[in-house]
């Protein structure tokens, strides 16, 4: 399930992330180890994350997922390994938050998107998520939150 769609403008965030660009069906096995070379690369240098984890897809089609998977940050962080520093940026997007397990978010993009096409809203080639609370807040998946932001063009 989620939430009304709403129009918002993002805020500017530097972040910390791992790009990856991968067959679709590693995501599962690759998110997690790309997420914890974030954190550790945070701790190493004495950086505490500033908000939930996030992927930022750039690119997805039926074969490849082109993204990267990181946490917004309030300083700068210097490059380790795939570890770099990144930005999402302000601008006008559609915005909504799916409640539940994370294997039901592509029916909740699903129905986000069509929302946003009903509403007569262009998009913008990129999307991202950010993990609100998982598993990590709470063993029942009806806790869990995943903000979905869509920008849109024009």
């Amino acid at each position: 399930m989620i939430d009304t769609p709403e129009i918002v403008l993002t805020e500017p965030r530097l972040t910390a992330v791992v790009r990856i660009t991968i067959p679709r069906a590693e995501i599962q096995a690759r998110m997690g180890p790309a997420i914890a070379e974030v954190f550790a690369t945070l701790a190493a240098q004495g950086i505490p994350p500033a908000g939930p984890v996030f992927s930022h897809h750039f690119r997805m089609d039926s074969d490849f997922f082109d993204f990267e998977v990181g946490v917004p940050v309030e300083g700068a962080v210097e490059p380790v390994g795939r570890v770099k520093p990144g930005r999402l940026p302000s601008l006008k997007a559609a915005r909504a938050v799916y409640h539940g397990r994370y294997d039901g978010l592509a029916g909740a993009w699903g129905a986000f998107l069509e929302w946003v096409a009903a509403s007569e809203l262009t998009r913008a080639p990129d999307l991202w998520e950010s993990y609100l609370s998982g598993p990590e807040s709470s063993p029942d998946p009806a806790a869990w939150r995943t903000e979905l932001v869509q920008p849109l063009a024009g």
